[in-house]
């Protein structure tokens, strides 16, 4: 209770104010002509020194609730002990109203009053405190309560309130609908609903309903809650209507009208589900054409579908560049084209989209398989041909692109130009990763024309150049001689060196070995031992193990050019005279080692002696056992044991010298 004093009901102004329990109270001086305000529902209490509640009152102030007890003493300063009155007053709106019961307790008086109809009366001087609770029921809207209290003699105390009946079995009043709904949409694609408060004092909250257009509310509210208003973050994306209602519900648990019907309209963000039925078109075998299929989507809103194709592999990016149709959906569930026969397999995939953009997600993938029958991208532009001493080179550009399968540029020549029939081609190079390529020796005396195509790992060619006229005229001369040629005798054979030679148009060196035959410098060409032909020396050195020891040879290396010009002897070719080393024992074998039946033996620079047997029995008849392996020794000029061998049953042994000294 808010006691009163003598200094508060003199106050000029005073405003009182509590948080929970509002408080509120204004005065204008003057005690006896005091209007005082107080802020539904707290109560304004008028204090009398009567019983009547006549004349002006003492004093005027707010009270949050009755419940005071002055014992025997003045309720306020400038009132008596005895024979006072004090009268509570509210007013405020009760909603929908209702049952209430009203509980008192009080020594001396006490009557109440709703719109000035007496619902408690309570009225004699009693010495013990009387209590009594009173049911009634309030009506919808705004009403008055009144609450007068007396004390004529000994100790005052009041205690009352007004209290909504909250059982199902007693309220059945609804609450009224409430009023001042409001619905917003924001840029988070969220709705605000929000509404006023309802005056119901027995309200437990509220319930939001929302439905999609054409459809009815559920009995499951979207949300409840205490608060005045609900922000819906699960609504859909879709560009669909939704409305929206809110009700009251109390403690006995009986629900409102909903209120009239908020709708919003969605941002469409909601994408159609993805094509079914893509994966079906699957083939094991080549495809020369692609043809899709699928279930056709079901959105109200569907627009058609996207068709995308990559050679990546799966997933199918959804891009720009891998989308077929372009920018206009296909209004048909199917799709059809010729495949390009480049040897990729070609991955397809296909995307509802509908009237807002909005795309699917991408279908189950078919994959398609090619045969490669398409040349390279790769083109060998502003190609041009001419001859020079190093025969007819051709050049061309870089390509600005490239395939991933191109594996070089394919050189052709042509005998006649493309405008002629009956014209012949010659492949004079393939595989040429660079930008130029030499032919060293085109047949002379005629025109060709040349081609560069780039060609793939299938063989299939791109966009030929353009074709090259050469008049080719040949060369006759032979390169100048071979200068600063050295002969020099070692124990593995004789080594041979020379400078290099700086004709463009060289080819190789052919090395001419001479020897003595009745006297005669007689020449021969060193032979290539897996071709039988004259060797041809593209290093500027060669180790010629095949002179015998202490032979005495004559050398002479030649330049030879790409149409096989070369000097001769008699003609410029210059010679060395060396003679090889003579390593051969200086002293016969043993003696017992002539003995042997030992009918064949040879070695290789590699260590290995063979042997095979001449005779199944040695000089005394005894049967061979086994051999003793010997080397001759140059420091020592004697043959040492090397190895001992078993014979066994074979007829044919080696024996590999580890040991023996390189060189």
């Amino acid at each position: 209770m808010n006691r009163a004093t003598r200094a508060s009901a003199l106050a000029a102004t005073t405003v009182l104010a509590t948080t929970g329990a509002v408080l509120t109270c204004t005065s204008v001086a003057g005690a006896a002509t005091a209007t005082v305000t107080c802020k539904s529902p707290v109560f304004k209490r008028q204090f009398y020194a009567n019983t009547t509640f006549s004349g002006t009152p003492k004093k005027t102030d707010c009270d949050s609730k009755i419940d005071q007890n002055w014992g025997t003493g003045a309720p306020a300063a400038g009132l008596p002990g005895d024979n006072f009155g004090v009268r509570w007053t509210v007013t405020r709106d009760f909603g929908s109203g209702g049952p209430f019961s009203i509980p008192v307790a009080t020594r001396d008086g006490l009557r109440v009053y709703l719109d000035g109809t007496r619902k408690v009366d309570i009225w004699k001087n009693v010495s013990t405190t009387q209590t009594k609770t009173v049911n009634v029921t309030v009506p919808s809207g705004t009403h008055t309560l009144r609450f007068d209290f007396v004390n004529w003699t000994g100790t005052a105390n009041v205690k009352a309130d007004y209290l909504p009946r909250t059982s199902a079995t007693v309220d059945t009043v609804k609450p009224l609908v409430p009023a001042g709904a409001s619905l917003t949409y924001n840029s988070s694609y969220q709705a605000k609903f929000g509404w006023t408060a309802n005056k119901e004092m027995d309200l437990a909250g509220y319930r939001v309903y929302r439905r999609l257009q054409g459809a009815s509310y559920g009995t499951k509210p979207l949300a409840t809650t205490a608060s005045t208003s609900y922000t819906d973050t699960t609504l859909p994306k879709n560009g669909a209507v939704y409305y929206y209602e809110v009700r009251a519900y109390d403690k006995a648990g009986r629900e409102s009208a909903g209120t009239a019907d908020k709708s919003v309209t969605t941002v469409d963000k909601s994408a159609p589900a993805a094509p079914k039925g893509v994966e079906g078109a699957w083939g094991p075998g080549y495809s020369e054409k692609v043809s899709l299929s699928w279930y056709g989507n079901t959105e109200a809103d569907l627009a058609g579908y996207n068709v995308y194709r990559s050679t990546t592999g799966r997933p199918v990016a959804l891009t720009a560049a891998n989308r077929l149709n372009g920018d206009k959906p296909l209004s048909d569930a199917r799709y059809a084209q010729p495949l390009p026969q480049t040897g990729d397999t070609y991955y397809y995939v296909v995307t509802a989209v509908d009237t807002h953009g909005n795309e699917s997600a991408a279908s189950d993938t078919a994959e398609f398989y090619t045969r490669d029958k398409t040349g390279p991208v790769n083109t060998a532009y502003n190609a041009r041909a001419v001859e020079d001493e190093r025969g007819v080179t051709l050049t061309w550009d870089k390509s600005e692109a490239t395939s991933e399968d191109f594996v070089g540029y394919t050189v052709l020549r042509y005998d006649k130009p493309h405008t002629q029939s009956g014209r012949t081609v010659v492949e004079v190079a393939k595989g040429v990763q660079g930008t130029s390529f030499t032919e060293a020796a085109p047949p002379r005396g005629a025109t060709y024309y040349y081609s560069v195509v780039a060609v793939d790992a299938a063989g299939n060619g791109a966009n030929r150049s353009v074709e090259m006229p050469v008049a080719v005229a040949g060369n006759t001369t032979p390169p100048p001689p071979v200068t600063g040629t050295t002969a020099t005798a070692r124990e593995n054979g004789v080594s041979l060196s020379w400078d290099a030679s700086d004709e463009p148009g060289l080819d190789h060196y052919r090395i001419m070995r001479g020897t003595l035959v009745d006297g005669e410098w007689v020449y021969e060409p060193l032979i290539d031992a897996w071709t039988l032909r004259p060797a041809e020396f593209t290093e500027t050195h060669h180790l010629d193990r095949t002179v015998a020891d202490g032979e005495q040879v004559r050398y002479s290396v030649i330049a030879v050019d790409q149409y096989g010009n070369q000097l001769t002897l008699g003609t410029g070719a210059s010679v060395q005279d060396v003679t090889e080393l003579d390593l051969r024992p200086d002293v016969a074998a043993d003696p017992a080692v002539g003995d042997n039946p030992v009918g064949h033996i040879n070695g290789d620079a590699y260590g290995t002696v063979r042997w095979w047997l001449g005779g199944d029995t040695g000089a005394n008849g005894s049967k061979v056992t086994g051999y003793t392996v010997y080397r001759w020794n140059r420091s020592t000029h004697v043959f040492d044991e090397v190895a001992v061998r078993t014979r066994g049953d074979d007829t044919s042994w080696s024996y590999a010298d580890t040991t023996m000294p390189k060189g």
